[in-house]
């Protein structure tokens, strides 16, 4: 499910190997895009600076103000409670604006599919609202969900191949079921970078074969960062009240990072992976993407649950929670112990200034950083991991695709790269598919190496990775520079990665939060609070208390290009 990200550890495999539809109307139907869009310059090194007012160029045309900017889950059922609201109007204000900038203006192109039933969802919860009341804080609340999350209505789950195009999944995944109970309205699925990013070690972040390419609405020839890139842009962009992604190395938190603003990759275990296309069972898990970390709050809480079909949450019973918003406490930093990752700074002059001024504020909010308290580990397991990940990916992709049934467009990870090799112009235009060869190309789980590499991995990046630095220093979590700002998107050479943070924790298996730290020239930057297993309450707690003393987020102005300043 969303790897991306593999971080820039893994640079000898990728450079930096870190990666990590034309919508007329609420209940238009997807045409795909197929942009060729040419390598762009890479621009010099950015300055740091507190806001956006660096950036040298115009907004693109066309953009205006939308009266639901920048408007949080709360202010949402604030408004419907008023009758200011209904669901019916939120869908239909959510689906004209994706048509004015989502697919035309500035062409963000988050969005991959709208859910031609929105509009009937939106009457019954509103009906039900006026006779029982809300369900709940998403009653009624239009959210986007990545398209590798199955849902068993009339919008497809492709992970953005054109092999899976027609797929109907035969029962809605446990993420889609949560969001239904709670009385969300599913308003359409986002683009993404395709196969979650697994498929080539030379891809472009957020570019899919059905869906085209997604752009950073901050500035529209930087790369939104995948695989969840058009959750992150689309809640950037204000498409939606929030977002669903996925992620197996950084695909939450670099496009939480790099679209300005936050982002919850939970425990593996605690929402369940069933219905969800995957990468990797040991360390895929979906969380939410939201302009706010309360929001985020809300989500996370609305989606967690023992659930049969995942084993993995099993291990959340008595860890879990329904509420996660009790937590946002604006004085959260106070008398916390917090390591500095050390050895995940240094990529970037500028970033490292914005983390300095990050540490600095905690300190003025009462926390006691360790600095640095740096994973002895870090670089030990690159390798592992991936090996890891083609051994996962064709077991786990072949499970999923044998449980579509009979009516499959394709049944296993042999099809789809013969279908690639059919449709080389469309699916292969820019970038390959060694990642799917080499997982191919792998043997059973019972093989001795992959069970040594799963081994090697939980021991390295848990027992003598985060468990022991925490342990040694007495922390309640660990931060790092989430990334850098936003690369220029480059289709014929592949993603410009200089850095991040995430692989740890993914690794691990661990929660990751992203919140932003600040804006370098323009382009939103953010930092990751991450720690032990089920440790998701303290780093809520932490993130929340960042984010309402430095208020960083700013609404991005679609920007065609950022220039020095």
């Amino acid at each position: 499910m969303a790897r991306n990200h593999i971080d820039a550890k893994l640079a000898a495999n990728r450079r930096s190997f870190l990666k990590a539809t034309v919508i007329g109307s609420a209940a238009a139907t997807l045409t795909p895009l197929y942009p060729a869009l040419g390598a762009a310059r890479e621009m010099a090194s950015a300055r740091a600076t507190a806001s956006s007012k660096d950036a040298s160029s115009a907004p693109a045309p066309h953009v205006q103000p939308f009266e639901l900017d920048e408007t949080t889950i709360a202010d949402l059922q604030d408004g419907m409670k008023s009758g200011k609201f209904t669901a019916r109007s939120l869908v239909e204000k959510y689906s004209t604006r994706i048509a004015e900038i989502d697919k035309q203006g500035p062409a963000i192109n988050s969005v991959i599919e709208l859910n031609p039933d929105a509009l009937a969802i939106a009457d019954t919860l509103d009906q039900e609202r006026k006779i029982k009341g809300p369900r709940g804080l998403l009653h009624g609340v239009p959210v986007l969900i990545k398209d590798n999350i199955d849902t068993a209505d009339r919008m497809m789950t492709t992970a953005g191949s054109l092999a899976l195009v027609g797929s109907k999944p035969p029962r809605d995944s446990f993420v889609a079921q949560k969001l239904r109970a709670a009385g969300a309205v599913i308003l359409g699925k986002t683009n993404l970078s395709e196969w979650a990013n697994i498929r080539s070690s030379h891809s472009t972040s957020g570019w899919s074969g059905r869906g085209g390419l997604t752009k950073n609405p901050y500035a529209l020839d930087r790369n939104p960062c995948g695989s969840s890139s058009g959750s992150g842009a689309g809640v950037s962009a204000n498409l939606c009240a929030a977002a669903i992604g996925t992620e197996t190395d950084g695909s939450i938190v670099c496009p939480a990072s790099s679209n300005g603003i936050a982002g919850i990759k939970p425990t593996v275990g605690l929402i369940s992976r069933s219905g969800i296309i995957p990468i990797s069972h040991s360390q895929d898990g979906a969380g939410p993407l939201c302009r706010t970390v309360r929001d985020a709050a809300v989500m996370l809480g609305a989606l967690t649950g023992v659930d049969p079909r995942d084993p993995a949450t099993a291990a959340s019973q008595g860890k879990s929670l329904t509420d996660y918003t009790q937590f946002c406490d604006p004085n959260g930093l106070k008398g916390t112990r917090i390591g500095v990752a050390r050895k995940y700074f240094g990529f970037s002059d500028t970033v490292d200034a914005l983390m300095e001024q990050s540490l600095d504020t905690m300190k003025k909010q009462g926390a006691i950083l360790i600095d640095p308290a740096d994973i002895e580990t870090l670089g030990k397991f690159d390798e592992s991991e991936l090996l890891v990940f083609m051994y996962e990916l064709k077991a786990d992709l072949n499970a999923y695709l044998a449980g579509l049934g009979p009516n499959a467009p394709v049944r296993t990870l042999r099809d789809i790269i013969d279908f690639n090799d059919r449709n080389h112009q469309k699916e292969m235009p820019y970038f390959g598919q060694d990642l799917f060869l080499k997982a191919e190309a792998k043997g059973p789980l019972t093989e001795k190496a992959y069970l040594d590499a799963i081994e090697k991995n939980h021991q390295l990046a848990r027992t003598e990775g985060i468990d022991a630095t925490m342990d040694k220093y007495h922390l309640d979590a660990i931060v790092a520079p989430t990334g850098g700002p936003a690369w220029i998107t480059d289709l014929v050479n592949g993603d410009h990665v200089a850095g991040g943070s995430s692989n740890t924790a993914a690794v691990a298996g661990y929660p990751n939060i992203n919140v932003t730290a600040g804006f370098i020239s323009g382009l939103p930057v953010g930092i990751s609070f991450f720690g032990r297993a089920w440790s998701e309450p303290t780093l809520i707690r932490l993130a929340f208390a960042f984010e309402q003393t430095t208020k960083a987020r700013q609404a991005p102005r679609f920007l065609s290009t950022i220039g020095a300043g």
